[in-house]
């Protein structure tokens, strides 16, 4: 059996009685007592504070439009297409630029096809923008069976450039999307033009764990180092849980739209650079629900943490393409990022910013727009 390769024009149509049950749900939602002294809506010490949380409800239920969300979001070509019996939802924007370079921006956990949607017309003079949903994340859903993790998404990918016409291509990507355009260009050299990544001090956390320490550190390095290993293991829970129990977490958020929103909003306070008291100080309101929305309306709250157990458990390391150009850009920059990442300097394009975080596309957008340009001008 030969497989469909059509690309299916696609739109986000969320139904009236799915609009209506969320809406119900967070009317009713059952709240935990509050502990005494845990008051300050901005003190995110033991997770997302429960005052600020019922604020994000409140306005979620009672001033959130999804419909002028969904329209936004439908003012993009999208496509679907099936690859290995997964379907697959791919935003599709081209550029009026007859000479444009295809781009694929790739996103992560807790992000989504949302978390590029401010970028978008910052780069179509340039590109043609492909944004495909990781299988279990978005609309890229409901998962087809077990498997899929950064190897066989990656495979995925290059399949879905070909389909839509684009022999040789660009490729961006944060969090997991680091790991799938890294993947690209190693499995793919021939194709990928060149690979940008989107990076914060998170990284410092994993040196000693995924990456290994620097050498010739001073005494003070180190302590900062410890630092953020410890910051970062306690940031981690999350982490676990998606690594090695997905079905148990994943029931909760498919059924508590609140429960979903804690779990991603969180993300979004501990991941920018600090200086924001709540997630939606550093990231438009409406964008965050709108990328929570589209978790609970597609429940792949659940399916997007199996990603993370196949990762797990797959044996597959990270990898770069040694012989394919890479730039990296570094948001809320820390001094020891690149003695940590790049020791023998061998990253060409180096860029470092004190503004942004986790989520450049959407808390430093123009920043990371401008950065992805010089980059690839720089290669082309």
């Amino acid at each position: 059996m030969h497989e469909n390769n059509a690309l299916t024009p696609f739109r986000i149509d969320i139904s009236p009685a799915d609009l209506d049950d969320l809406r119900n749900r967070l009317a009713h939602t059952r709240w935990p007592n509050p502990v005494p002294g845990r008051d300050d809506r901005t003190d995110f010490s033991r997770g997302i504070p429960l005052a600020y949380l019922k604020e994000l409800a409140e306005y979620w239920h009672d001033g959130f439009d999804w419909r002028a969300q969904e329209a936004k979001l439908n003012e993009h070509e999208q496509v679907t297409t099936v690859v290995n019996g997964q379907t697959f939802h791919i935003v599709h924007v081209r550029s009026t630029n007859p000479h444009a370079t295809p781009l694929v921006l790739n996103h992560g956990w807790p992000g989504s096809f949302v978390e590029y949607q401010q970028l978008i017309p910052l780069l179509t003079d340039e590109f043609h923008v492909v944004i495909p949903s990781l299988p279990g994340f978005g609309f890229s859903t409901p998962l087809s069976g077990t498997g899929w993790e950064l190897a066989q998404t990656s495979k995925a990918y290059a399949e879905i450039m070909t389909r839509l016409g684009y022999e040789r291509f660009a490729a961006h990507g944060t969090d997991i999307g680091s790991g799938t355009t890294g993947r690209l260009a190693a499995d793919y050299p021939e194709r990928v033009i060149g690979t940008h990544l989107g990076i914060d001090p998170l990284l410092l956390g994993l040196v000693g764990d995924k990456f290994p320490y620097p050498e010739g550190l001073a005494e003070d390095e180190i302590a900062q180092i410890e630092a953020a290993r410890t910051e970062g293991s306690a940031d981690r829970g999350y982490l676990l849980m998606h690594n090695h129990r997905p079905d148990t977490i994943g029931a909760a958020l498919t059924d508590s739209p609140v429960g979903q929103l804690a779990w991603i909003a969180e993300k979004f306070k501990t991941r920018t650079n600090g200086i924001y008291q709540t997630p939606d100080e550093s990231v438009d309101r409406d964008q965050l629900l709108t990328n929570i929305s589209l978790y609970w309306f597609t429940r792949s709250g659940e399916s997007s943490a199996q990603f993370y157990y196949e990762a797990e458990h797959s044996g597959l390391d990270l990898v770069m393409a040694a012989h394919v150009p890479t730039g990296w850009a570094v948001f809320n920059t820390h001094p020891l990022l690149r003695r940590a990442m790049d020791p023998g300097k061998a990253i060409s394009h180096w860029s470092e910013f004190p503004e942004g975080g986790h989520f450049p596309a959407m808390d430093a957008t123009e920043l990371l727009a401008n950065d992805i340009r010089t980059f690839f001008r720089s290669i082309s």
